[in-house]
């Protein structure tokens, strides 16, 4: 019977290492300005300890009765398994759409793996808890570095550009031309036309090397030109 039971200092040892190892993590989602930072990672990986100790230790009269023979049926990890669907609403409220990208993913994630890390706290499992932190350390800081020098190169990214054009019989023909040109793709078109002006919203990919600034600079010296505008473009740095 003593294993249902764990001294205080031990129960204070496994908090504070859940506020030190979560805050570890949530550290890094600070200094990135991120939606879910430095408290929030604290916060959510102390009450998943605490929550998992209350599962583990906190019934001792109902363990005792269970053990004994007494007709009552415990399971510690009750508790514990209800954690993982509560952290799926903290993770949805740091996910931010603006228009067609997506933010918040990874912060997301990290609170997932922080619920991981106070769960295992909690249960005693003081050595995967320290490697989970700092393997996911090393993800959100060495990877970035990684994706920043190898994969961001490599993928397009997507943009609308809105051009605005006078009465002129070639229409948007040159302008897709400057676009080829800057090797940047059109994936779709929507054409609003009338007697003096037509605007056309196009949807564009481009890749990271494209020079897109010179690309605008020269639709802009189109004639029959009025407007361009580019939204939606991403920043991987």
């Amino acid at each position: 019977m003593s294993g249902l039971t764990i001294p205080y200092w031990e129960v204070a040892l496994r908090l504070g290492l859940a506020v030190l190892l979560c805050g570890a993590i949530g550290f890094e989602r600070e200094v990135r300005d991120q939606p879910a930072g430095f408290r929030t990672h604290i916060l959510l990986g102390l009450g998943a300890a605490l929550f998992t100790l209350v599962s583990a230790y906190g019934f001792q009269t109902f363990t005792q009765a269970a053990l004994s023979g007494g007709g009552l049926q415990f399971d510690p990890t009750r508790i514990a398994a209800q954690i993982v669907a509560g952290v799926g609403f903290l993770g949805a409220g740091a996910i931010i759409r603006q228009g067609q990208d997506v933010r918040g993913l990874t912060t997301a994630a990290s609170l997932w793996a922080v619920s991981a890390i106070g769960m295992a706290i909690g249960a005693g499992y003081l050595f995967g808890a320290a490697i989970a932190t700092v393997l996911a350390v090393a993800t959100l800081n060495a990877l970035r570095r990684f994706r920043s020098s190898v994969i961001n190169p490599m993928r397009l990214d997507s943009a609308d550009l809105e051009l605005e054009l006078g009465t002129t019989p070639e229409g948007p023909t040159e302008a897709l031309r400057v676009l080829e040109r800057h090797d940047i793709t059109v994936r779709s078109t929507d054409a609003e036309i009338d007697q003096e002006r037509s605007r056309y919203n196009l949807q564009i990919r481009t890749r990271p090397s494209t020079d897109i600034h010179a690309a605008l600079a020269e639709l802009s010296s189109l004639a029959g030109v009025r407007r361009v505008a580019l939204t939606g473009l991403r920043d991987y740095e």
